[in-house]
């Protein structure tokens, strides 16, 4: 029987490339060879062909794509393409709406799934703006297409709203996208779900005086034990995405007294070997987990060409 050929793209720092290599040896074991480093910086469209170092990449049987800090336009356009023709994990649609916070908030909201108070209105709509401040107190402005913290600014009042504004304009944004400002601990759950299973949990502390919890913001991660009602909202969040590999952010109300999903990320990071050391043990079950879906995708895609 002829072997399965799968595409790798993943992340090298904090541990991937030896995450990518322990992937690699189970798909090989299952008799699944696995092509990595293809990054989609260096493809090109030749006809009906999407070439990427050498590699047909649209005669592969699955593109596993797992790399949150390189990602660029053309990628995501290749990507999109690709998608049409080979199963890819995360598949496009579902890794392109969780890219948007307003997007994945409007869409969790409408299926019944708590998260912070947020608004969307034109960049020009300032008086708007200034009146959410006034209801809300506080509220933090956050890039729809932002990761790990950056760009997130805490408005805690029209003064500070009149402040940024200037720096915002001149980065010709077409909208604002504001969430109301949650009264929480300063930490949150972070939840692995890979094909609608659980396979960890940790929590994430803000460091300093600082409130994100983000870990390229100073945040720090710790042992943490999830709640049943953690693990059943982060599986909802999931599922609703339609994301196949999910990390769910998860943080507590206090004033509301209730759990609310602050974000749905399509690349959650493996722990560190750093982490794994202290204790975040949950690396293996993932990576098993991965491979499953793997194996399952790329087996139907060889059935499909029957």
């Amino acid at each position: 029987m002829k072997r399965r050929r799968v595409g790798i793209w993943m992340y090298q720092n904090g541990g991937g490339k030896g995450i990518e290599k322990r992937i690699v040896k189970k798909l090989a074991e299952r008799g699944i060879d696995a092509i990595t480093g293809l990054n989609l910086r260096e493809a090109f469209v030749k006809s009906s062909h999407i070439r990427c170092r050498g590699v047909n990449m649209d005669r592969l049987d699955l593109f596993f794509s797992y790399n949150a800090g390189e990602q660029t336009q053309y990628q995501m356009y290749l990507y999109k393409a690709l998608n049409r023709i080979v199963p890819c994990i995360n598949n496009y649609d579902a890794f392109e709406l969780t890219e948007d916070k307003f997007q994945t908030n409007y869409l969790l909201r409408n299926s019944g799934v708590k998260t912070p108070d947020f608004r969307l209105c034109h960049r020009d709509d300032s008086k708007r703006l200034k009146k959410f401040i006034r209801q809300w107190e506080k509220m933090v402005y956050k890039p729809t297409d932002g990761w790990g913290g950056v760009g997130l600014t805490k408005i805690d009042n029209e003064a500070t709203l009149d402040m940024l504004m200037p720096f915002l304009n001149q980065m010709d944004l077409r909208f604002f996208y504001v969430e109301k400002f949650i009264d929480y601990d300063n930490t949150d759950y972070r939840v692995d779900i890979v094909d609608g299973e659980f396979v960890g949990c940790y929590g994430r502390r803000a460091g300093g005086g600082d409130w994100r919890t983000n870990i390229t913001s100073g945040g720090s991660v710790f042992l943490r034990e999830p709640e049943e009602e953690v693990v059943a909202l982060a599986k909802k969040a999931a599922k609703i995405t339609g994301l196949e590999i999910a990390g769910v952010d998860i943080i507590y109300d206090q004033k509301r007294k209730e759990y609310l999903v602050l974000e749905v990320n399509g690349i959650p990071a493996f722990a560190t070997p750093e982490q794994e050391r202290a204790g975040l043990d949950f690396n293996e079950r993932k990576i098993e987990k991965i491979v499953d879906l793997i194996d399952r995708r790329s087996n139907d895609k060889v059935k499909d060409k029957k």
